[in-house]
This record gives C-alpha cells, sequence and structure tokens, in this order.
C-alpha cells in the first residue's frame, strides 16, 4: 500500500494530461488522451547512449514539450554493451543483476554504474519536465536461463519459470515466462519494483502481439498486475502489431497503448495500409486505450544516413490520420537535425487539439482513392473533417454536409494553413494532390 504522502510525490512528477495519480488499486485512468513523446528507435536504432540521449531531451524539452510532447523513451537493447545499429548479436551477453533484470550497459549509460539502473537519466529527464520510458523485450534474458539466476524473494530458479519453446523470431534476448508456473509471477513483480524504483513513467513491451496467444495473453497480463503492484502510474505500451481485432477487449483492459502494425517506416506502401488499420480499430479506442499506428518516422532517420522519404504531402497526411484517429503521437526523427518544416508539422495547436480532444472521430464511406474522417470538437459545437486522396493522381475529395450531420451554413477553417475559409451551405469540396490530406474545422455560420 502506498503511503499518502507517497501518492503526492508521484502526482507531483505526472503530467495533469495523463489523469489523477491514485494510490494503487484505486484504478487510476493512466493516458486519458493518447500519449505523445519521443522515441529512439527510428533514428538511433540499439544504439542510443546516455551523452546523445541527454542531447535529444533538452531539445525536446525547447522545442516539443511545450506542445505536450512529454514522453522521452529509450528503445531496445539499452542492456546490450555492443549493440549495433538495427540488427541484434545472434548471442548477446546482456547486463543484468543476480536476479535476471535486465541493466543500462554503463559503458553506454556511465550514470548507471554502481547498480544506479536508469535511476540518474530518469532523474534528469523529469528535471527537464517530461516523463521517462524504456523499452522492454517479453521474457526472462536467455543468459539468466543459462545462469539459472534465483528470483528475487522465492524459492525458484529461471529455469523454473522459463518456456524455452516461447521465444521471439527476430530478437534472441529473451525466453518467454511460463506464466503456469511459480514464481512466474514474482518474477515479473520483481522486474517492474526495479523498474519503478528508477522511477519509469513507461514501458513499451515487444513480442507481446505476435500471435497473441495464451503465453502473450498470460505474460501482458502479468505486466499489467506487476505495474499494479509497483503503485507507479507506467503506461504499458505493447508492440510489435498486427494485434489482433478479436483481442481488442483484452489487449485494451491490460495496456494503455498497443501497435497495430509491424514497424512503420517512411514508404507510401505502409501508410496507405494505415487508413485501414485505423478504420477497422476505431471501434476499440477509448480514453486509456489506443490503438497505435507507430512513431512518426520524420525528418533525420537511421541513424543519421538519411531524411524521412515521405513527401511534404505525404507528411501532412500521416499527421492529419494520426491525429483524426487519435493514434498516439510518438516523433522518431533524431531532434538533434530538426528543421523548421518538420517543426512546424509536430506544433501545430490546432491539430494536436484533434489528436487530443476531438470525440465522436468516425471514417465514412468515400469511393476507392478517398478517405474522409470526421469528429466533434471537445464541446461538441463545432466539427472537425479530414481529407484525404489516396490515389496517385490528382482528384477532388468531397462529402455532403448533411452525411457529417450538419444542417444549414457552416464556415470553414483549414487547420494547417490557419486560415478562415469560405462559407458552405450543401457540400464539402477540396482538391487533393496525389497522396494529399486537408484538416478543417466546421462552425455554424
Amino acid at each position: 500500500m502506498m503511503s499518502i504522502g507517497g501518492a503526492a510525490a508521484l502526482a507531483a512528477l505526472w503530467p495533469r494530461h495523463l489523469g489523477a495519480v491514485t494510490p494503487a488499486g484505486n484504478g487510476p485512468l493512466l493516458a486519458p488522451t493518447p500519449p505523445m513523446g519521443w522515441n529512439s528507435w527510428n533514428s538511433f536504432a540499439t544504439t542510443i547512449t546516455e551523452a546523445q540521449a541527454l542531447d535529444v531531451a533538452r531539445i525536446m524539452q525547447e522545442k516539443l514539450l511545450p506542445f505536450g510532447y512529454d514522453i522521452f523513451t529509450v528503445d531496445i537493447q539499452w542492456y546490450e554493451p555492443d549493440a549495433k545499429s538495427y540488427t541484434y548479436n545472434s548471442n548477446p551477453v546482456p547486463e543484468m543483476d543476480g536476479f535476471g533484470r535486465l541493466l543500462p550497459a554503463p559503458n553506454r549509460f556511465p550514470s548507471a554504474a554502481g547498480g544506479r539502473g536508469f535511476a540518474p537519466l530518469a532523474t534528469k529527464i523529469h528535471a527537464m519536465g517530461m516523463k521517462f520510458g524504456i523499452h522492454l523485450m517479453r521474457g526472462i534474458p536467455r543468459l539468466a536461463v543459462e545462469r539459472n539466476l534465483p528470483v528475487l524473494g522465492t524459492p525458484y530458479r529461471a529455469r523454473d519459470i522459463a518456456d524455452t519453446g516461447s521465444i521471439c523470431a527476430w530478437n534472441p534476448d529473451m525466453y518467454g515466462v511460463d506464466m503456469r508456473k511459480p514464481g512466474a509471477q514474482a518474477y515479473y513483480d520483481s522486474v517492474f519494483a526495479l523498474y519503478a524504483s528508477w522511477g519509469i513513467d513507461f514501458v513499451k513491451m515487444d513480442d507481446m502481439s505476435r500471435p497473441y496467444d495464451a503465453v502473450q495473453r498470460l505474460e501482458i497480463e502479468a505486466a499489467h498486475h506487476a505495474i499494479q503492484a509497483t503503485g507507479r502510474p507506467i503506461i504499458l505500451s505493447l508492440s510489435p502489431g498486427e494485434t489482433p481485432l478479436a483481442q481488442a477487449g483484452h489487449v485494451g483492459r491490460y495496456a494503455q497503448m498497443w501497435r497495430i502494425s509491424d514497424d512503420f517506416w517512411d514508404s507510401w506502401a505502409l501508410l496507405r495500409d494505415q487508413f485501414a488499420r485505423l478504420e477497422a480499430w476505431n471501434p476499440h479506442r477509448h480514453p486509456g486505450a489506443w490503438p497505435d499506428a507507430d512513431m512518426l518516422p520524420l525528418g533525420r532517420l537511421a541513424l543519421g544516413e538519411r531524411d524521412s522519404r515521405f513527401t511534404p504531402d505525404e507528411q501532412q497526411t500521416l499527421m492529419t490520420l494520426w491525429s483524426i484517429a487519435r493514434s498516439p503521437l510518438i516523433m522518431g526523427g533524431d531532434l538533434r537535425h530538426l528543421d523548421s518544416k518538420t517543426l512546424t508539422l509536430l506544433t501545430n495547436k490546432e491539430v494536436i487539439a484533434v489528436n487530443q480532444s476531438s470525440r465522436e472521430n468516425r471514417p465514412h464511406q468515400a469511393g476507392q482513392d478517398a478517405r474522409i474522417w470526421s469528429a466533434r470538437t471537445a464541446s461538441g459545437d463545432d466539427r472537425y473533417v479530414a481529407l484525404f486522396n489516396i490515389g496517385d493522381s490528382p482528384r477532388e475529395v468531397s462529402i455532403a454536409l448533411p452525411d457529417l450531420g450538419v444542417k444549414g451554413a457552416v464556415r470553414v477553417r483549414d487547420l494547417w494553413t490557419g486560415t478562415d475559409q469560405e462559407t458552405l451551405t450543401r457540400r464539402l469540396v477540396r482538391p487533393l494532390p496525389p497522396h494529399g490530406s486537408a484538416l478543417l474545422r466546421l462552425r455554424d455560420a
């Protein structure tokens, strides 16, 4: 049980837009709005260091935090001393403690030396007014099983709880944990207790959705229960994608956000595919449970090797779709190379308001190469409309105002340009370039 003073201390660190903090067991609503932040994967792969993280965090504090981007996340293999690029060592020797709990590699994160873990880095991120997140693979390190390390606070050992037949197809770090075994929940409890003691606010937990079988279901529940046991309001984000729609009720009960696709990169084909996924998941989105279309691959990417391949029109379409469908907004590009056009795209307050505070968001029938979404403003007085041309040729995209539930004349405001436009009485029409979009607000005239 957390003390009143402990709950107050957590509340002082927790941003108001993520909901009130209450003692464990009283059911705080985590992530009542789509989480916003930055993640290291798109730009640093497995290689980010403490110095790089702090450089990026300072820019994030200055440039993005004022607009709501407040979760700073170090992605995969922070525990691997020899992490390289977007590949994984076939025989990893991760940094971990005597109970099989992963620790930051001190050659990359010097402040973690001496068993301090991520606590010093988290303290610095918190002092900037931001939350600190980490990536975590499902299961227990294979090296812990090889060494048969003890499970903290129990008579059991790693081999007693490991499911060596449950492995990730693309990462060699972990075995699954057999949650039917005594000591299994205690292992997860010990992991999250350690990370909570460091001040972790967000965990992106990977290898959780394919095939979303009984093993993964139980490990998702185990992570949820372990977080609750810490008394710290830690957001749980599940990855990678292709979470089955049939599992919507389960995933929405135990996690605050979950990926709906494999890794999303700067390819038009991948962006086009996200329309159907977001439409399918739309009925299952609600405060505290957000289908996640993945990070925003904008700006400088891939270890600094290139800039985003998305055209300017495609970049606007990406931000428009993520906003009207209320997907989390997690920037992936290297902020040390943040250009003015990307910054402008990320920090449009009127567009961010669509993502953070709209309601009744839904897609409409629009034809083969067009997509249309609408929503209401938080007050319900006005309507948002997003129009998309997903074809390869210019075209007009239009919708009758009655199909939006509009009666009478409305004034149109373009949210991307910040300009008031025409007054309409019958039909909304916009000519759009290939892969282009418009995001509009309709007010009663």
